[in-house]
């Protein structure tokens, strides 16, 4: 059995950490989202995967030629057409048997995957799982094992079973797809063929990457998952667990909770990381400076007396001596975040930013909670931001300065 693995998609709603990846390329506990699905799809027995990618493709391909996880993985563009739909009738000239598809953006349990093959009859089987916020997502009514009706993201849903994105299918369903034709929207509507599509409810961890902080749950999943690993560990306090790469490490420093530290990081001296972090690496945390449940990419550099909590930091981002992210309000409410579909509350309390690659920001300065800072910006010393920040841009302030006769000197 081959798996088709749905990946072509830029996630909009995920800026600014896709305006330099693709979304299935979004890292989480030291790997690509990609990266931790394929080992799943693995341990459920399939050792053949057809990745379908367009945005940035050359992110993935060149990542997986060298990480190939001991799989056979094929490479197939969407050159036409957006959705589900387009993306499956790429791989149309792959397929000639019973197949597996899943979104390239979740984070999944292998035993799900097993479940919807075990469960398989008829053209489509639809993994199913009751959720708490149904209207978020597609959502299925089952009649006995066949879906009865189906509404996608309805302000009232009839029901919670969300669909999860995890199918198993006939060949068959090229031509029914092509019979359909093409919807309003001038796209192949997978979603038209649920209804009569046999659906199977399981249980397990699953996490759809929808916004910058669902990278949060699904790390802290993942690391909760790994066994420790350690490494160069001097003179330091571990009251948790840590998974280092090699060349990390970890010097005259306290780490509380869990962390992934990437390879040739180096953490200390004196620094402070808590909760579930993910380091990726060549990155530098020094003196004074603490990371709190944060996911930072390759290259980042805070040395010294930086507070980064509840964030997501790119690539090669560069922190002055003692920027401060806030991620607390006041009020102690739920922070909400003005993302290109507008204001989205995002039902947490602690959130802090998400920073895209090759920012830098100067000494002393700081940033309010739930703000989205492009790629290739420079924040000048003390400079507050209380509002999103677009790519490329440079955000400073303009002090006046005075002068006055200081009174207490007495020239000779």
């Amino acid at each position: 059995m081959k798996a088709v693995i749905l990946a072509a998609g830029e996630g909009v709603r995920l800026r600014p950490l896709t305006e330099c990846r693709p979304k299935a390329m979004l890292y989480v506990a030291g790997k690509p989202i990609l990266h931790h699905l394929l080992l799943e799809v693995k341990k459920a027995g399939i050792t053949e995967a057809i990745i379908v990618v367009r945005y940035m493709k050359e992110k993935i391909i060149d990542y997986f030629s060298k990480n190939s996880l001991g799989m056979k993985l094929i490479f197939v563009e969407q050159n036409e057409g957006n959705g589900t739909g387009a993306a499956l009738l790429s791989v149309r000239g792959q397929i000639s048997d019973k197949f597996v598809v899943l979104a390239g953006d979740i984070i999944l349990e292998a035993a799900m995957i097993s479940e919807v093959i075990r469960a398989h009859s008829g053209t489509i089987t639809l993994a199913l799982k009751k959720v708490e916020n149904p209207h978020q997502y597609g959502v299925a009514q089952l009649s006995g094992k066949k879906v009865s009706l189906f509404e996608e993201k309805a302000k009232s849903p009839k029901g919670d079973l969300a669909n999860l994105s995890i199918y198993c299918m006939e060949p068959t369903i090229f031509e029914e797809l092509h019979s359909l034709g093409k919807s309003e929207r001038g796209e192949y509507e997978l979603t038209d063929l649920f209804v009569g599509a046999t659906g199977v409810v399981v249980e397990g961890y699953w996490k759809d990457i929808a916004y910058p902080w669902d990278l949060f749950d699904a790390n802290e999943f993942l690391l909760s998952k790994m066994d420790a690993s350690t490494g160069h560990i001097e003179n330091s306090t571990i009251d948790g667990k840590v998974i280092m790469e090699p060349g990390a490490k970890i010097i005259h420093s306290y780490v509380e909770g869990s962390s992934y530290i990437g390879a040739d990081s180096v953490v200390g001296p004196n620094a402070y990381l808590r909760g579930f972090n993910s380091i990726g690496r060549k990155c530098s945390i020094g003196s004074g400076t603490t990371i709190k449940n944060s996911i930072l990419l390759d290259g980042v550099m805070a040395k010294h007396l930086a507070y980064i909590g509840d964030s997501v930091i790119g690539e090669n981002v560069n922190f002055g001596s003692g920027t401060q992210i806030a991620n607390y309000r006041f009020d102690e409410g739920h922070i909400n975040v003005l993302t290109e579909k507008g204001w989205v509350n995002t039902g947490r309390k602690k959130l802090g930013i998400f920073v895209g690659d090759n920012t830098k920001f100067g000494v002393l300065s700081c940033t309010m909670p739930g703000k989205l800072i492009g790629s290739n910006c420079w924040i000048h010393s003390g400079v507050a931001v209380n509002k999103n920040v677009p790519n490329g841009s440079r955000v400073y302030t303009r002090q006046p300065i005075e002068f006055a006769k200081n009174e207490g000197i007495h020239e000779e």
